[in-house]
């Protein structure tokens, strides 16, 4: 017990966090396992973790999931490219220009309060049925929290820099690219963090109700059919995707942040 207490003390915190996380996970799928052989839960409402390892193994050799993941991986990459294009320049402008807030923040206000999976009726009125309307989905989910966050980004800078920066002649595209830019980094990356998990449920709302093919239409025909085993495996693989998007944004805002240390 002792030296594998001591080689315990020896591991680094990133060490430390991965091993208890995956021991963690591992007792969760035991116990998960054990929970549906016992017959204490309905398979049908619960399935196992065998169970779905099967199902992943058989929907990869059926190879339908290729053609799934490239439907909606088309769908979330082009909303989520028009959610950064759009959201971040629109954000910075309705924390820096009054007059331009004054004009389009009621309508930002607007969309933030209604849930836009009540815009989806509509939008399929307006898109149809293909890709468009799921690209729409997405992008009105990610854009609103990523707008918000860029204007909140814009009113939490220094008031004495921007005087500063005045006093000795700056234009306002000199101020944005040199301080509000740089300052708004961290707002910026929280608000894309967010606008990943929006853009996702995106993908799921719009190929559930309108969709032909996808990982949104996947789940909706193993649920009506039961199939508890694929509807797991459609699920963790949505939730594997937006964990490396995630996992991804946190080395991108760790290493901006050594860089902004840096700079200071």
């Amino acid at each position: 017990m002792l030296p594998t207490h001591n080689r315990l003390l020896r591991l680094s915190t990133t060490q430390k966090r991965r091993l208890i996380s995956s021991a963690s996970v591992l007792a969760f799928l035991l116990l998960w396992e054990l929970l549906a052989a016992s017959g204490l839960v309905n398979r049908i409402m619960l399935s196992s973790p065998s169970a779905i390892a099967r199902a992943a193994v058989r929907i990869l050799e059926q190879g339908e999931i290729w053609h799934d993941l490239l439907i909606s991986g088309t769908e979330f990459v082009i909303g989520f490219v028009l959610v950064l294009v759009v959201g971040i320049p629109f954000g910075l402008l309705l924390g820096w220009y009054r007059t331009f807030n004054y004009i389009f923040e009621p309508y930002v206000n607007a969309l933030n309060a209604v849930p836009r999976v009540a815009l989806l009726p509509l939008i399929l009125i307006w898109l149809g049925l293909g890709i468009w309307s799921k690209v729409a989905i997405v992008f009105l989910g990610g854009v609103i929290p990523l707008i918000l966050s860029a204007q909140t980004a814009t009113r939490m800078i220094d008031p004495t820099l921007l005087r500063a920066a005045r006093s000795f002649g700056a234009t306002d595209w000199q101020i944005v690219r040199t301080i509000v830019l740089p300052s708004s980094v961290p707002y910026l990356l929280t608000g894309v963090r967010m606008a990943i998990g929006r853009a996702l449920i995106g993908i799921v709302v719009g190929e559930l109700v309108g969709g032909s093919a996808g990982l949104g239409f996947q789940l909706a025909v193993a649920g009506a059919n039961f199939q508890t085993d694929r509807l797991f495996v459609y699920i963790f693989i949505i939730t594997g995707f937006g964990m490396a998007m995630t996992g991804l944004l946190n080395r991108l805002e760790r290493r901006v942040e050594a860089w902004r240390m840096h700079g200071e």
